[in-house]
């Protein structure tokens, strides 16, 4: 049975790219379209061939529709997903899953009684690398986790290929880090394995925006282990690396090549640096909630995942606020 799919916003740089899935997707297909900007709504809706619906409630109400892509304005996904939820409609989402861990929370409790299908976008979970680390971190081959170290950065600010509402703090709660960040932030969160006790974070504002385009944070946990997430909009041959550093052993990846490299001292590891394939890729997310529509299946780990990313980002947002430590616990109480 093929799953029919409303188009909720194309705000976000990456909407096209949700919608070329659905459109390659087998069993997916796109039949409508809203906008909170008509002129773009309209404009996408006609070169999909669809319907363009001016208010979302009426395109919520096709009993024909099941299911919505939101890629609407961060600060309306609370709106947007519970109203999509309590229609009865399945739901994949851009990250972040919203700002607050309070918004989050509320949408997990209308999901939950909804009973629809809920992934958020995540996909550098699903990269070889990412399933390569936790293989190694898995096998123990680097001891005790002590640092992790996760860079994402690009030159949007600076080349101006970004569009000019991801600069809009209202729309999007932050800058690089809630947008680029959040990848680094993640797999940052999943190498470490560990609870994050606190949180502090320094923005930059190289371009004069109203949101940061330079952010670093710090992850500290109650074992001494830190992990350390960089995203800017402002670096022009930036490559994403990948560090992990452990009592018996360290790993790189993207430094600046594609390569995971390793050095241990187990597994006769230790006396020169490694090179370890990646591997292929897991089935990506909007596949993984096809999955669960069709199998009538939970993307508990995925929203879990998203419920902490969530929480992190709002505590690095409050801590370059404030100029303190953020312990992540103590949100949404």
């Amino acid at each position: 049975m093929t799953i029919r799919i409303g188009k909720a916003s194309f705000w976000h740089v990456h909407a096209w790219d949700y919608t070329r899935q659905a459109q390659e997707h087998p069993d997916t297909e796109i039949v409508a379209v809203w906008d909170e900007n008509e002129e773009r709504g309209r404009e996408a809706a006609e070169q999909l061939g669809v319907p363009y619906y001016a208010k979302f409630d009426e395109m919520l109400a096709n009993p024909e529709i099941d299911a919505i892509i939101v890629d609407a304005p961060t600060d309306r996904h609370e709106e947007v997903i519970i109203a999509a939820a309590n229609a009865g409609k399945h739901i994949f989402s851009e990250k972040v899953l919203a700002p607050t861990v309070q918004e989050a929370e509320e949408i997990l409790k209308v999901i939950e009684r909804s009973g629809v299908k809920l992934t958020v976008s995540l996909p550098r979970l699903n990269d070889g690398y990412t399933l390569t680390i936790q293989d190694i971190l898995e096998k123990d081959l680097l001891g005790q986790i002590t640092y992790v170290r996760v860079r994402l950065s690009h030159n949007g600010a600076l080349a101006g290929w970004l569009p000019e509402h991801f600069y809009n703090l209202q729309q999007c709660a932050g800058g690089a880090l809630i947008d680029l960040g959040c990848h680094p932030m993640y797999l940052t969160r999943l190498f470490l394995n560990q609870e994050i006790t606190g949180v502090s974070a320094n923005f930059g504002y190289i371009t004069g925006k109203e949101v940061e385009d330079n952010a670093v944070v710090s992850l500290y946990t109650a074992s001494g282990a830190i992990g350390v997430v960089e995203a800017g909009f402002v670096n022009s041959h930036s490559p994403f690396s990948i560090e992990v550093h452990g009592t018996e052993g360290t790993l790189l990846y993207g430094t600046p090549d594609e390569t995971l490299r390793i050095r241990s001292n187990r597994e006769n590891l230790g006396e020169a640096w490694h090179e370890r394939s990646t591997g292929s890729k897991r089935e990506s997310a909007f596949e993984q909630w096809v999955q669960h529509i069709q199998k009538d299946t939970r993307a508990d780990e995925n929203i879990r995942i998203a419920l902490e990313l969530t929480r992190l980002m709002e505590a690095a947002n409050r801590s370059a606020k404030e100029g303190r430590v953020i312990r992540p616990a103590q949100l949404g109480e």
